[in-house]
């Protein structure tokens, strides 16, 4: 018999690919309590997924295989049970929040009845669960949840499928909840709401709570003990605290060195000549709804531009108007003198090559049949007159070790890749055409901390060399802090304040901003517990 709520003892799991035999999990072992929060922290491809998956059941055999080890839960060998056995188990007893919720949530069905279902399923009358549904949405921040349980998946925003992805993993109450990067696609505030709510459930239920991260703020704010991944093995382990103050493995000291926010404030040169970009009067309805109102800014050449603000503020809007994506309401936008809201299709298509996008989730924007070879090089396929095709293949292998790729991942596709990895391959498809403006959505949220400042370093050095300008969307503030020229702010569609990075920072002028920048989190668990019981003061 154990004490511990979740022990996994000595796990190895591998998988038979065309390239061979791939050592995923190495020997692992470490255990869970009941209210214990307990991060695997790691990049992308350190087998924190994995370890979690095998808990689950969820290790697709083959190619995947469990070659050694136990996952005892309450003393019992889950590996050891039978399917009947583990259905008892999965969702009721242990859930799980998955990194990438369009993967998760049925693309055919109304989010409340998926909700509903996980309920169901386990024996809840149905109206006791269409009740349950609408609690839960509610608590998770999902805007009027009787309305909201008659969308679909595709009517949320990124943020808000993760919030409805909570809210299903938390329905039944479960003893153990595994969060597979359960804030990666939320803005801070939200981050916070989230964390908040599962630190309440926690307390009543006494949970515990098995969190997948690379995120060392949300370690800071949250986790008790730390467990460290790096090729499959465990490098390092201990309190957050101690693993923070004290690393013992180069590792680990080298990913608390990334970790953005605590280096020199960038941004705040004024840029000169004529703007890349000017918007002016940027509207879009659907419908009566207004998504954008009323948008004025400029992007001069060489810099970055961030956008910041919470799920459903107006972010990807906005980029995606400005790329005719979508179609405006209202409004002009100046590419190079060239209003880009009347060019013809001819004409736009030539545009397309210098305005290029990194979307927020690769899932959708990478086609699962297409290699990540065939993903970037397609690119020259459509604009022929940019690289001869015997030069393809080499130049796609310098686009994968620039974004932190090896040249031999270029025939795998993408179910073949993390959710991590899947986002490098996007970056590196934009980078293809080397265009004059990247639009980046979110394009490093996925990103270990490593990789991400790796990722950032490249966009800074494409910047200084190329003259590149990026309108950077992203949630992750301490990032914005460190690679951003100037901020813009949004709020329900609108811009509410935009500055330099230092005026954004140092010196907001909305409540709104300052709220922003107080849910951010830091990676240090002592500033994290400072910030934590001052905000519990001022709401006492």
């Amino acid at each position: 018999m154990t004490d511990h709520l979740l022990e996994v003892r000595n796990l190895s799991v591998e998988f038979h690919t065309a390239g061979g035999r791939v050592k995923a999990v190495q020997d692992v072992s470490w255990h869970l309590d009941r209210g214990e929060v307990l991060a695997i922290l790691g990049e992308s491809g350190s087998g924190k997924s994995v370890s979690a998956s095998a808990v689950m059941d969820l290790i697709d055999c083959p190619p995947g295989k469990i070659t050694a080890g136990q996952i005892l839960f309450e003393g019992r060998d889950l590996l050891q049970m039978d399917s009947n056995e583990r259905r008892e188990i999965n969702g009721k007893r242990i859930a799980m929040i998955f990194q990438d919720p369009l993967s998760a949530l049925n693309p055919v069905y109304r989010v409340g009845w998926q909700i509903e279902e996980t309920m169901t399923i386990h024996g809840t009358p149905r109206a006791e669960a269409r009740a349950e549904t609408l609690e839960l949405l509610g608590r998770v921040g999902i805007p009027d949840p009787a309305t909201a349980v008659q969308k679909y998946p595709h009517q949320f925003s990124g943020g808000q499928r993760q919030r409805l992805m909570v809210a299903m993993a938390l329905a039944l109450r479960p003893d153990i909840l595994i969060a597979d990067e359960p804030t990666t696609a939320l803005d801070v505030t939200v981050q916070a709401q989230i964390l908040s709510l599962l630190e309440v459930l926690q307390k009543e239920t006494g949970m515990g709570l098995l969190l997948i991260t690379h995120d060392l703020g949300v370690v800071a704010e949250t986790a008790d003990r730390v467990v460290v991944m790096n090729g499959g093995r465990i490098v390092e382990q201990g309190t957050a605290l101690e693993v923070y103050r004290n690393p013992k493995h180069a590792y680990t000291r080298d990913l608390i060195a990334s970790a953005p926010g605590k280096g020199a404030m960038s941004g705040g040169v004024a840029k000169e000549g004529a703007e890349f970009l000017k918007v002016r009067g940027l509207g879009k309805k659907y419908g009566a709804f207004e998504a954008l109102k009323d948008a004025n800014f400029e992007l001069m050449p060489g810099e970055c531009l961030a956008i910041v603000g919470e799920s459903g503020s107006g972010k990807s809007t906005l980029a995606k108007t400005l790329l005719r994506l979508e179609e405006p309401t209202a409004g002009t936008a100046f590419y190079k003198g060239r209003d880009l809201f009347a060019m013809s299709p001819k004409e736009l298509f030539a545009i397309r090559r210098e305005i290029q996008m990194v979307f927020q989730d690769p899932t959708q924007s990478l086609n699962p049949r297409m290699s990540a070879y065939e993903l970037i090089s397609e690119a020259w396929a459509i604009h022929r007159d940019i690289l001869p095709k015997d030069r393809w293949r080499a130049r796609v292998a310098e686009l994968l070790d620039q974004v932190g790729l090896a040249p031999e991942h270029a025939d795998r596709f993408p179910h073949q890749f993390s959710g991590g990895q899947r986002q490098r391959i996007a970056i590196a498809r934009a980078l293809a055409l080397e265009p004059e403006i990247i639009i980046c959505d979110e394009a490093v949220s996925a990103l270990d901390v490593q990789v991400q400042a790796q990722v950032i370093d490249l966009l800074a050095d494409l910047q200084k060399r190329l003259g590149l300008a990026y309108l950077f969307i992203a949630h992750d503030l301490p990032l914005v802090r460190d690679f951003a020229d100037r901020v813009i702010v949004m709020q329900g569609g609108r811009i509410v304040e935009q500055g330099t990075v230092r005026e954004i920072f140092d010196n907001p002028q909305e409540t709104y901003t300052r709220n922003l920048l107080a849910a951010s989190l830091d990676p240090d668990p002592e500033v994290q517990a400072a910030r934590r019981a001052a905000r519990d003061l001022a709401s006492a």
